[in-house]
């Protein structure tokens, strides 16, 4: 497998703005920049927040918005796996996350920088859980 179109400089800035974004959400609102957190808390009956929930998710679909009317070619207009296998992929994300009380934003980028042990365990399963499917469909299953 070869890496194609490796570009470091805006990966790494795209990391540290992810990184600025979580720290300033965490220092004004005191909430931690999980997304699986945030866009659940928006059903749970009861919660109070649901405006900040609202425009935090809201400002997620008009950022991807925006980059899809600035730059169409960043989207792909075809993909080389079924929309069914995409689906089901979808699903068991969800439920991983679910199963694993966060996702990767949450557990990988605010847990482990607050030494969460938790966070740690979490983010090392879905590393481990990563590389293992990346295993089994190109070198087992002969995937590309």
């Amino acid at each position: 497998m070869h890496i194609v179109n490796f570009t470091p400089l805006p990966a790494l800035l795209g990391g540290a703005l992810v990184g600025l974004a979580a720290t300033v959400l965490l220092l004004s609102h005191g909430k931690v920049a999980g997304i699986s957190g945030l866009y659940g808390g928006l059903f749970v009956p009861g919660t109070t927040d649901r405006p900040f929930r609202s425009a935090f998710v809201g400002g997620l679909v008009a950022g991807a918005l925006l980059l899809l009317i600035a730059l169409p070619r960043a989207f792909p207009t075809t993909s080389p796996v079924a929309l069914p296998l995409v689906a089901i992929a979808g699903l068991l994300v969800g439920f991983g996350t679910r199963l694993g009380n966060g996702c990767t934003s949450g557990h990988g980028v605010c847990g482990i920088s607050r030494l969460s042990y938790r966070s740690m365990a979490a983010t090392a399963t879905f590393m481990a859980t990563g590389f293992a499917t990346v295993f089994v469909t190109h070198h087992v299953l002969g995937g590309n």
